[in-house]
């Protein structure tokens, strides 16, 4: 398998599952003023192209999981957050934008296995994953306000659909910076592990999962991602095309004879 080449992450592969750790510990993981943003981009594309991935863990290499933005680069207008509006905007669409934009359209099952503080865009990151799991030393914040800033990567859009629109409204103004045990009960957050056990945790549901027949896998988190914007009608019709798919392809025939094989050799 040919890994993408990555500058500020690293990339492990293993058993259907890949692994992507932003290898940023010396600035927190800070998606700006890194190649951050272009390693996930490029990861999220290639587990798009190559059907031997089956699951997608995204964690921290450090004390951090994501501080988002690099506040010394907005203090001094330097590096992202140089230039005039326009500038700055255009930087936001070729930039950090383009990890909501990526993340959103990969097939394959997306876990964030959140080892530490996962700040402003750092928790938007977080919350673009299907799942999260959280050391009990996380902490999570949608800290933009605090900065006089919106969350410009996206934020408001995900961590409604996450939440509600009330809990998702006084976390993004208040600004507060919550617990992974709150964050658990607000239901951003799957399970609470302690740190030692958090990617021993992930990779368990991440072999799980890839244990799945891949195909129907992938069109199962399609299905997942599209029901959210289409009409029931027109979501069903959706349904009995994957599902013709899936009765044609050979892990469906394999997986009804290995259950059937199953049921013969059980005692009675």
């Amino acid at each position: 398998m040919n890994l993408p080449p990555l500058t500020d992450a690293l990339l492990e592969f293993e058993n259907r599952v890949a692994t992507l750790t932003l290898n940023r510990h010396d600035v927190r993981n800070a998606l700006t003023g890194t190649h951050l943003i272009d390693d996930i981009v490029a990861v999220a594309e290639w587990v798009n192209r190559d059907d031997a991935v089956s699951v997608l863990v995204l964690t921290g290499a450090g004390s951090a999981f994501c501080s988002g933005g690099n506040v010394k680069d907005m203090a001094e207008r330097s590096g992202d957050f140089a230039g005039d509006v326009a500038e700055v905007a255009s930087r936001y669409r070729r930039g950090i934008q383009r990890i909501p934009l990526a993340l959103q359209q990969v097939e394959i099952p997306i876990i964030a296995a959140v080892n530490g503080p996962a700040m402003g865009a750092g928790f938007d990151l977080a919350n673009m994953a299907d799942i999260r799991l959280a050391s009990s030393t996380a902490t999570f914040g949608e800290t933009f306000l605090n900065l006089g800033l919106i969350p410009g990567d996206g934020g408001a859009w995900f961590l409604q659909r996450l939440i509600g629109y009330q809990q998702a409204f006084e976390l993004t103004l208040s600004g507060r910076i919550i617990t992974a045990a709150e964050a658990r009960a607000l239901g951003i957050v799957l399970e609470v592990v302690e740190p030692e056990q958090l990617m021993a945790r992930a990779r368990e549901l991440a072999t799980g999962f890839a244990r799945q027949p891949p195909r129907a896998l992938r069109l199962t988190k399609r299905l997942m991602k599209v029901a959210q914007r289409m009409e029931l009608k027109d979501f069903l019709d959706l349904c009995a095309s994957f599902q013709g798919q899936c009765h044609h392809e050979p892990e469906h025939l394999e997986a009804v004879r290995r259950l059937l094989r199953s049921k013969t050799v059980q005692p009675k």
